[in-house]
């Protein structure tokens, strides 16, 4: 039989857990050989020998320290981490705060001029209704009496201007709203010319205008009554010259 079976083709490399294996088997039959050679007394180079494995076990304490150290940078890269994390969510968490503020902001200066608006807008409002509602006034001259006048007869539909009004009535009775005709062929009937435009009774109850007095004296009630005859017959007070 061959002194060696396993052929070279076969043999396989050692790991490095078998060499280290081995060499602690040696280093131990080192020491075995050692102590049984060496006298009682000579415990020190025992000792000494025996110490040489020592070396295998320090390789294994620096695997230790490494793996610790790598333990704690993870930690400390994680507390970092966690930090950067914290610090980026404060600060979205202020932004959407600062962006919900000045949202805030805007509705409330968008509804404020509203408001200010509306207010505006009633306070005009006031405004109008209150022009309106107030009358309006005219002089007791007459000057007022014609624009008086003038406003009742636009109100009915009833033609006529300031200018031939004033100039009939400075014909007629030179503007005293209680002249009276005792002369013409009028007052010779009974019935003499009145007011203003000199209108007699019979004529100022035909022509009365809705609105104005019944008294033939009033100077608008007589005015008016004159204006809307002369619109029935002339066409309007501005086409009168004379005697109407």
């Amino acid at each position: 039989m061959p002194k060696n079976f396993l052929t070279r083709g076969h043999s396989r490399a050692l790991s490095r857990h078998h060499k280290i294996a081995a060499a602690g088997v040696a280093a131990f039959g080192a020491a075995a050989i050692g102590l049984s050679a060496v006298p009682s007394g000579a415990s020190t180079t025992t000792t000494s020998e025996a110490a040489v494995p020592a070396a295998n076990v320090a390789y294994s304490a620096e695997q230790i320290k490494d793996v610790r150290a790598s333990v704690t940078d993870q930690l400390a890269g994680a507390d970092v981490k966690a930090e950067q994390i914290a610090a980026k969510k404060k600060a979205e968490a202020e932004t959407a705060a600062k962006k919900k503020a000045a949202v805030a902001a805007a509705q409330k200066k968008a509804e404020q001029a509203r408001q200010a608006k509306a207010a505006a807008g009633r306070a005009g409002e006031r405004v109008v209704v209150k022009k309106a509602a107030a009358p309006k006034t005219y002089g007791n001259h007459l000057d007022g009496w014609i624009r008086e006048s003038l406003d009742i007869l636009k109100k009915h539909g009833i033609p006529g201007s300031y200018e031939g009004i004033h100039r009939n009535i400075m014909r007629e009775s030179s503007g005293n709203p209680k002249a009276i005709n005792l002369w013409d062929v009028n007052a010779q009937n009974g019935i003499p010319s009145k007011g203003l435009l000199q209108v007699i009774p019979p004529t100022f109850k035909a022509y009365h205008v809705p609105g104005t007095s019944w008294n033939i004296y009033d100077p608008v009630a007589n005015i008016t009554a004159a204006c809307n005859y002369a619109a029935d017959r002339y066409g309007t007070m501005d086409n009168v010259d004379s005697a109407y």
